[in-house]
């Protein structure tokens, strides 16, 4: 067992605070990314992790053993960095071995250390080229490689990819995906790039200013929101937001008014939500569950600023007659034009609903949509070992 156990960590300097009481629970071979924007504390909750960083308090614990106070070099971790760091006088070979050499590993070893690592990565016909022969993204492998041959229980990356182009990133993404599966290790990833977390994950601890605003699969953060924050830093384009007043109550709904609205918008919850009427809310709306529609079926008026058109989509940006702007997504090459008045229906059924402190009102989600979140629940390496826990 190499799960990770963190309770209530926290770390300043100085006098500020950048972890404010961290509690975490990674299950043995899950893939957790840390997600957030600069400043969060997710690079600070990696080193702290991998032994870099004394603590102000709270604990951790790797596999059931308590490593807070270990050096880092004692706590059978693996840590691969942005910056590759790779010896540019010794071979592909050399910068794999040097670490077990020094260790005084014995050389059979050590050769088949370094031969699983390339076949892995596949990388065996570069092991004689030094590091100045590697393009990016090779060089990027080989910085794993090290960190493979160590055969570690814990790995971890911290913004591994940042600096490959576009395309690279793609192509790493998935063999970083197609890594975790062979070696079946827990790895925790640091990221502020939302498409690396949604497509390599388990699940993603989103941070906001040292906390954990969320920690759940890539569709429940999507779907399901805990916050304002989450919901508008999960998605591109991000969420749109509206301020409206509760009009009316019922058993299962509440209808909206106010706001910039054209007309009331009754928004389904999962039950009898007891905010109030005239009371302020905020509605959340993604970009794709909005329709450009006829006068008499909007929701709300607006005149459009400008029209991103990517070819499979279009991104239109408008400003509202009420006050604030929203961005639309609307399938192919929409003839919509700059400065064109535009009318906009809102899916209720997709709607979001936040208080008045910004935390999500729970909501009636449709049946395929739940069954996708269950389902991915379900084949995470967490559930069954949380399951266990928990019994």
């Amino acid at each position: 067992m190499a799960g990770i156990r963190i309770d209530s960590l926290r770390k300043a300097f100085g006098q500020l605070e950048i972890l404010k009481g961290i509690d975490l629970d990674i299950a043995d071979g899950e893939f957790v990314c840390f997600l957030g924007p600069s400043g969060c504390g997710k690079s600070t909750l990696l080193r702290s992790i991998a032994g870099l960083e004394n603590l102000d308090g709270g604990e951790i614990r790797l596999g059931g053993r308590d490593i807070t106070d270990l050096p880092s070099a004692k706590r059978d971790i693996a840590m691969v960095f942005q910056s590759y760091a790779l010896y540019p006088h010794m071979n592909v070979r050399r910068n794999l071995s040097f670490g077990l050499a020094l260790n005084g590993m014995k050389r059979d070893e050590i050769d088949r250390r370094v031969s699983n690592a390339a076949e892995i990565l596949r990388i065996t016909e570069l092991l004689d080229r030094k590091p100045r022969q590697l393009s990016g993204g090779q060089r990027q492998r080989v910085a794993i490689g090290r960190a493979i041959i160590r055969e570690p229980k814990l790995f971890l990356l911290d913004e591994p990819l940042s600096n490959l182009d576009a395309g690279l990133r793609v192509t790493m993404r998935v063999e970083l995906a197609a890594l975790h599966e062979r070696l079946g290790v827990t790895m925790i990833y640091v990221t502020h790039d939302q498409v690396e977390a949604m497509t390599l994950a388990d699940r993603v601890v989103v941070l906001d200013k040292g906390r954990v605003s969320q920690f759940g699969t890539p569709l429940e953060l999507f779907y399901r929101p805990a916050n304002l924050f989450v919901a508008g830093f999960i998605g591109s384009p991000r969420m749109n937001f509206l301020t409206a007043t509760v009009a009316d109550e019922g058993a299962t709904g509440v209808t909206l008014a106010g706001g910039g609205l054209a007309r009331a918008v009754t928004v389904d919850t999962a039950s009898s939500v007891p905010i109030g009427r005239n009371h302020p809310v905020t509605l959340g709306i993604r970009p794709d569950k909005l329709e450009l529609v006829s006068p008499e079926a909007a929701h709300l008026v607006g005149t459009v600023r400008l029209v991103e058109r990517l070819g499979t989509e279009s991104h239109v940006h408008i400003g509202l007659e009420g006050g604030g702007d929203l961005t639309a997504v609307v399938r192919g090459t929409h003839p919509v034009a700059s400065r064109e008045r535009v009318h906009l229906r809102l899916s209720s059924e997709h709607c979001h609903l936040f208080d008045a402190e910004g935390c999500a009102i729970e909501r009636q989600l449709d049946r395929e949509t739940q069954a996708l979140i269950d389902h991915e629940k379900a084949k995470g390496a967490h559930a069954q070992v949380l399951e266990e826990r928990h019994a």
